[in-house]
């Protein structure tokens, strides 16, 4: 069973900028589809960015400009860059594989926590 392990949130302050990893026990991402999502307290999970074996990225409109999803074969890390953050973008990020279809593979990991501050 892969495990996929979210790292790299915190706290910041609105405009700041993180950086996301998610980690790969082995390599998995240059045959999968991976996703970031993002579950707000009190709302439903939302997917962010995903990036597919062939590199091709695609976000949601809210991070459009702002997030850059990539992926390093190498290292079997795929992260997910933020910048320009603001209030609406606190959630706990989570990273996942998904098929050519957009289903799950395997299940959610604990995420990590970006919490932006106005």
């Amino acid at each position: 069973q892969v495990q996929l392990v979210e790292s790299g949130g915190g706290l910041v302050q609105a405009g700041g900028s993180l950086r996301l990893s998610c980690a790969a026990s082995r390599n998995i991402f240059s045959s999968n589809v991976v996703a970031w999502y993002r579950q707000a307290p009190g709302k439903q999970r939302e997917r962010v960015a995903t990036i597919t074996s062939h590199g091709d990225t695609n976000y949601r409109d809210a991070v459009k400009g702002r997030f850059t999803i990539s992926r390093d074969n190498a290292e079997n890390t795929v992260y997910l860059q933020m910048n320009g953050l603001k209030p609406e973008d606190t959630a706990i990020y989570y990273c996942v594989r998904l098929t050519a279809y957009g289903a799950l593979i395997g299940s959610w990991g604990q995420g990590t926590q970006v919490t932006v501050s106005s």
